[in-house]
């Protein structure tokens, strides 16, 4: 799973809670940094990049304390679904 990176969609409304947990692909030529949009097709620009790294998890693309909020259209594309 490498070029993965796993990113939050937070709400707004109360401060670091996740509503959503995202798959993005790396960005071109950035290393480890987040593409511009997400699995599912959504702006990454106000998500937060999270600290599990997929390359290390060959299992899950989510983290599993998140799993409950893993979006269902990036698991498809993940091949999770």
């Amino acid at each position: 799973m490498s070029g993965i990176v796993v990113v939050y969609e937070l709400d707004q409304r109360v401060a670091g809670s996740v509503l959503r947990v995202h798959a993005a692909p790396t960005a071109p030529g950035a290393g480890p940094e987040r593409g511009p949009r997400t699995m599912c097709g959504k702006d990454t620009f106000a998500m937060e990049t999270a600290t599990w790294n997929p390359s290390e998890h060959p299992d899950s693309w989510c983290p599993p304390d998140h799993a409950d909020l893993a979006c269902p259209a990036c698991q498809a594309v993940m091949g999770e679904d």
